[in-house]
């Protein structure tokens, strides 16, 4: 596999991630915005089935 052809999925996959990853938290916090939280705690855990990768990412984001 070329570095071009990878880099091209890897990105494609990454677009992926990031949509529907921001329409799932948009989509929770309209439910949330009710409820008078100022703040949303998230989690992201990137694996790779077959491998030992394991990342994760923390962050808060805050409610409008």
């Amino acid at each position: 596999m070329s570095d071009e052809t990878f880099n091209m999925s890897l990105r494609k996959f990454l677009k992926q991630v990031g949509v529907t990853s921001q329409h799932q938290i948009e989509e929770t916090v309209r439910e949330l915005s009710a409820n008078g939280q100022t703040h949303l705690k998230v989690k992201m855990v990137l694996t790779a089935e077959g491998t030992s990768l394991n990342h994760v990412v923390e962050g808060s984001i805050e409610l409008p």
